[in-house]
């Protein structure tokens, strides 16, 4: 029995090495669930330029938007459990869409395996610079004063930039106006042109929009400053302590991925975030690298599906059929 035992540890030991040597063994795909140009698009591709790099494959970033990410996430669960096929996985698509559509489809529990938590970023309320605001407290004055005039635009609904100013109307009674788009990308537009007034979007999308002045910031959502945009307070230094926004971006793989590919994976994404150029690109774009095995990834996942669910229904948003 014992020697029985001993071959099976034996086999596991060399099953594992077997997986850690040979991956990956073709291209790796990244299916991306929103269109090109948003965070969720940026950071694999930042990531992935080093991966390549690394492994001699190629690493192709596939952009299969929808649903808020509900589309693509659909299809790496779909997919063969491989490793080869991973899905970026954010805050709305992850975490906030198990609350606000009537059905899922797929089940982040039973159908995907978290590999590894790449970066989180915090939202900034930017508005159209026609609005006569320049602080946080002169911009809820005027939103009030205009209560059901005012549009803000997203990138899905369900995405941490449609909840988070969800969070001011049920606080502060402004009456924001919803305007969802097909990615922050393309919100962001809207809010160059002026066909709505203000974001509250991730720093990523909008920080050079910010510095170029075609928008105007007015605060950010984290719990400190962020050092892309220095010089604009959080919304606590601003007088409103009770809004804190902090989504998150990493990867997940369709579940049935044996986990040495799994581990395998999260070391390999590991050493990729620890190169400085890389961390520095991110930080540049208002990312905060992150990082930790995939348990801390899927802890930090389970939390936030809980927070997002007190949320929506706290503020009575009715669900997508």
């Amino acid at each position: 029995m014992k020697r029985i035992a001993a071959l099976a540890l034996g086999l596991i030991v060399a099953f594992i090495a077997s997986a850690q040597d040979s991956f990956p063994t073709k291209p790796v795909r990244i299916i991306v669930p929103y269109p090109a140009g948003g965070p969720a698009d940026l950071l694999p591709r930042v990531v992935g330029e080093k991966l390549a790099q690394k492994w001699g494959q190629p690493v192709v970033v596939e952009n299969r938007s929808g649903a808020n990410g509900n589309i693509g996430m659909e299809a790496v669960a779909k997919s063969r459990p491989d490793g080869h096929t991973l899905g970026a996985c954010t805050i709305g698509n992850c975490a906030i869409n198990a609350s606000v559509y009537a059905r899922m489809p797929y089940d982040i529990e039973r159908d995907l395996v978290p590999v590894f938590w790449s970066a989180s970023v915090i939202n900034l309320l930017a508005v159209h610079p026609s609005v006569p605001a320049r602080s946080l407290r002169e911009f809820m004055d005027w939103a009030a004063a205009n209560k059901g005039r005012v549009n803000y635009g997203s990138s899905g609904f369900g995405s941490s930039n449609h909840l988070s100013p969800e969070l001011l109307n049920g606080r502060y009674g402004l009456g924001l106006i919803h305007v969802p788009f097909r990615g922050g990308a393309p919100a962001l537009q809207a809010l160059l042109a002026g066909q709505v007034q203000l974001m509250l979007e991730n720093v990523p999308t909008l920080v050079a929009a910010a510095r170029e002045g075609g928008i105007r910031p007015i605060a950010v959502t984290g719990r400190e400053r962020d050092p892309a945009l220095p010089d604009v307070p959080t919304f606590a230094e601003a007088g409103v302590p009770d809004v804190v926004v902090e989504p998150w971006f990493g990867y997940m793989a369709p579940a049935g991925t044996p986990e040495p590919v799994v581990r395998r994976l999260n070391a390999l994404f590991g050493e990729a975030l620890a190169d400085e150029a890389v961390r520095a690109r991110l930080r540049d774009r208002g990312a905060r690298p992150e990082g930790g095995p995939p348990e801390r990834f899927a802890a930090h996942v389970r939390s936030e599906t809980a927070r997002w669910r007190r949320v929506v229904e706290q503020n009575g948003i009715e669900k997508i059929e």
